[in-house]
């Protein structure tokens, strides 16, 4: 059968280059067509990759707002790839103010439509679910907790775990030693502490200068950022000026497996954290009038996928519009090594992996993709 995938960020990528070996062993006759990154290029073909997401990533209202003719063109050319591909099923992979539009249309023209890894419709933006039930003919979630929230919109979700684990699992025997990290990066013996700013320019620049604050107030520790590659590292130095703060580039699962606790923003990142075993304070700097919103504008209780799946306060969560870092220091101290949070954080993790589920969710999600295919039978057209 014939694929068609749209990722349009860094996770969604390395998310669909899972997917793509996935559904390579249930369907060897696969045939790929993708708009994605490096990594499903690796997987599917350097010439299956029709778009990469460098050029399509837009984020905040200002970007896309000044972006909005390019945003619309490569709309069209999208339309015009994928009609020309004639995929037996269009993949959607989370990046939802695209491919919301691609659903509809895709819909429109007859195609099958999955969606694979939900918008975040729990959270923001529910308006949305309405928009699923209508063009989504199968939906495939990788939260726990999302199996109740859809059915109870008149969706049936299917889940089959979470690929995150797959990726952290893929890396975990090749990750170095303390002492190998150290050396590479000109260390020293001091315990270390991850630093995850985000991924984004706005991330970095409200959150970076808090984390560098924070890091002053403990000399005995040596704060190492996980910076990316499209990046330019003029911005972590901008932000990081007058710090003593190490910076590494794409290293992330590396810094973290050798750190002794971590500050992360909120997103993939804090359950990517969490299943690696590493307690965790999760820092989130905003404008103020957005702070003031968060209880009228968000539609669940916490921020962090951690809190999230285990339905509780598991990690602090400190969402603020200033530089005040009093109970960020409070929450970090409490979660170093002797810390009163420190070992009930840790069973909360080992709970996390289980409420998760085990390795292999990509590969059975593609085969259960396949399956829903072929019980489907040929592409309906209109």
């Amino acid at each position: 059968m014939k694929y068609y995938l749209i990722a349009g960020e860094p996770s969604g990528d390395l998310h669909g280059a899972n997917l793509i070996e996935g559904l390579k062993k249930a369907d060897p006759e696969a045939q790929f067509r993708f708009w994605g990154g490096d990594k499903m290029a690796a997987a599917g073909g350097r010439d299956a990759l029709a778009k990469h997401y460098r050029e399509t990533s837009f984020f905040g209202i200002v970007q896309v707002v000044r972006n909005l003719g390019t945003i619309r063109r490569q709309m069209r050319e999208c339309q015009n790839d994928v009609a020309a591909f004639a995929p037996d099923v269009l993949i959607l992979i989370d990046y939802p103010g695209f491919n919301m539009k691609m659903a509809r249309w895709a819909h429109e023209q007859g195609l099958r439509v999955f969606y694979y890894i939900a918008p975040k419709v729990w959270a923001w933006r529910e308006y949305r679910v309405k928009s699923i039930r209508r063009y989504v003919d199968r939906l495939f979630i990788i939260f726990p907790f999302e199996r109740e929230y859809f059915p109870a919109k008149g969706i049936t979700p299917l889940f089959e775990g979470n690929p995150l684990v797959d990726a952290i699992e893929a890396r975990r025997s090749a990750l170095p030693s303390g002492e190998e990290f150290r050396r590479t990066y000109g260390l020293d013996h001091r315990p270390i502490v991850a630093l995850l700013a985000g991924s984004r320019k706005g991330e970095i620049r409200d959150n970076l200068p808090l984390m560098a604050a924070l890091a002053r107030r403990f000399p005995d520790r040596q704060f190492v950022v996980t910076g990316v590659s499209w990046l330019d590292r003029a911005l972590y130095d901008e932000c990081l000026a007058g710090s003593d703060i190490r910076y590494v580039c794409d290293r992330t699962y590396e810094t973290l497996h050798v750190a002794e606790a971590a500050v992360v923003t909120s997103g993939t990142a804090t359950l990517e954290t969490a299943l690696l075993g590493i307690p965790e304070v999760v820092v989130y700097r905003t404008l103020w009038f957005q702070v003031k919103l968060q209880p009228y504008v968000l539609k669940v209780p916490w921020v962090s996928l951690v809190n999230l799946n285990l339905r509780r306060e598991a990690v602090a969560e400190i969402i603020q519009s200033d530089l005040d870092i009093t109970r960020a220091e409070h929450e970090l101290r409490a979660i170093l090594t002797g810390g009163e949070k420190r070992e009930r954080m840790l069973r909360d993790f080992d709970e996390l992996r289980s409420v998760i589920g085990g390795p292999g969710a990509s590969e059975r999600f593609a085969r259960r993709m396949v399956a829903e295919l072929e019980a489907m039978g040929a592409p309906h057209k209109r």
